[in-house]
């Protein structure tokens, strides 16, 4: 890179930065700085929304199996497409380092330049790797990270700080470096080549971009979204969309995931001596997914609630559980009156439920079955955990308040974006890779796979 300028475009750069600096003082400083644990002023309300960001979202739970946004990195700015992820932290990106096993073709991976590294002693690696801490061989090397997904897809890649060009709902634009992972190593990344080139962590922890924005005074720690079973919807950073009359929960604060209080499920609004769940809500799974003895009571209640309905058990490629009618099923629509609503009752909460009628736990395939959208998380190896993704999510206004550390939610229209009544998004791909939740949310460091050769501590 040609690090020389003439003395013609200094004085062009003198004068953009002082247009900045007028037009955003606290914006411009907190740029200036390292990000996630450098602070400036708050921005300075314009029109109303002054710190929050708003992104159509893409995608559907079947058959695409994937719900994103698209974000511009670097200067000039390049735009990649994130799969949105509330069970992990760190935001990574495919890239030319150079990279095995990503699924972009070359000129649409994102390429590094060795000064935007993040080095091994500086605060934003520790960020990373906490709760442990990085291992160094010297300070100045470069901040490694490797991430393993329950679903065995793993990342390995450098950690980097990059422009971001992120525009307010008020219109302003702004350009501030952020931390996240360069991915130059994706194993079992899913069945099909995802279109997303990356991972938006929007987990609770530091590394998150939510985070950094937020140590920089831009924004509340604060993000929602609303995801549409006609395909898209709608991602908020920031607390201005919040409104009024939800239902809040606590979650749990010393957890790396969104963790509820227990939870009883009831299944035709009645009792089934199923208690005591641990909750995860995961934007990143397409799926929920319940452990094996909850998974095999809940299944059973749905099964026995069948046995005098004209369907049939039918094999379908696109799940384990199908089932089939007198005719194909043209939508959840036309089969959802064969299915009792399932909800979930929170403890310590002042009665609040999480109802999931028959279109959250269901889908209709191409091929016409009604086929069981809650999956054996025990096999999928999450333990005892329980994990509402994405099917349980359509149709609902979903808040993360990590501010009051709660969550929220309420019905909501997500067909359209908020102060855009003409918003429809209704985008086909073929992808139904699931990042999901992280089996561990903190990078590893040492180690190898027993199968596959991984190249560490590439220089860039």
């Amino acid at each position: 890179m040609d690090v020389k300028k003439s003395k013609a475009t200094v004085a062009l750069m003198m004068m953009f930065m002082m247009l900045f600096l007028v037009n955003f003082p606290g914006c411009f400083s907190a740029a200036s700085q390292q990000p996630i644990n450098k602070k400036s002023t708050h921005l300075k309300p314009h029109n109303g929304f002054h710190s929050s960001f708003l992104f159509p979202v893409t995608g559907n739970v079947y058959p695409l199996g994937y719900y994103s946004i698209s974000l511009s990195i670097g200067n000039p700015p390049k735009v990649f497409e994130f799969d949105i992820d509330t069970g992990s932290d760190l935001t990574w990106v495919q890239c030319d380092a150079p990279c095995t096993g990503c699924t972009k073709p070359i000129d649409h991976l994102y390429k590094p330049q060795k000064h935007i590294l993040v080095s091994c002693e500086h605060p934003s690696c520790g960020v990373v790797h906490f709760p442990e801490s990085p291992h160094c061989e010297k300070p100045d090397d470069q901040c490694d990270f490797e991430i393993d997904y329950v679903d065995h897809g793993s990342v390995l890649g450098v950690v980097v700080a990059d422009v971001f060009s992120l525009r307010f709902m008020n219109g302003s634009l702004i350009h501030l470096p952020l931390t996240f992972g360069c991915a130059y190593d994706l194993k079992n990344p899913g069945p099909y080549d995802p279109p997303a080139a990356g991972v938006l962590g929007l987990g609770n922890g530091k590394a998150s971009i939510l985070s950094q924005l937020r140590s920089f005074d831009l924004t509340r720690n604060v993000l929602g979204h609303c995801l549409s079973g006609k395909g898209g919807g709608f991602l908020f950073l920031g607390d201005d969309l919040v409104p009024s009359g939800m239902s809040w929960m606590p979650v749990s604060a010393n957890s790396k995931h969104y963790l509820s209080s227990p939870a009883e499920v009831l299944f035709d609004g009645k009792p089934t001596g199923i208690k005591d769940l641990k909750v995860v809500f995961d934007s990143g799974s397409s799926y929920t997914y319940f452990g094996f003895q909850v998974y095999e009571g809940v299944l059973n209640l749905v099964r026995e609630s069948l046995t005098e309905k004209t369907l049939g058990t039918v094999q379908d490629k696109a799940l384990p559980i199908c089932w089939k009618g007198t005719k194909p099923f043209k939508s959840v629509h036309d089969v959802k009156n064969y299915f009792s609503t399932l909800t979930l009752k929170f403890k310590d909460t002042q009665n609040i439920q999480l109802e999931l009628q028959p279109e959250a736990y269901l889908i209709v395939t191409e091929d016409g079955n009604a086929c069981f959208g809650i999956l054996n998380g025990t096999e999928a190896g999450l333990g005892d955990l329980n994990v509402i993704g994405d099917i349980s999510l359509i149709g609902k206004m979903v808040v993360y308040d990590n501010e009051k550390q709660r969550i929220g939610w309420i019905s909501a229209d997500c067909n359209r974006l908020p102060l855009d009544s003409n918003y429809k998004e209704d985008i086909q791909r073929p992808y139904a890779a699931n990042f999901g939740i992280l089996e561990e949310n903190h990078p590893k460091t040492q180690g190898s796979s027993e199968t596959n050769v991984r190249v560490r501590n590439r220089e860039l």
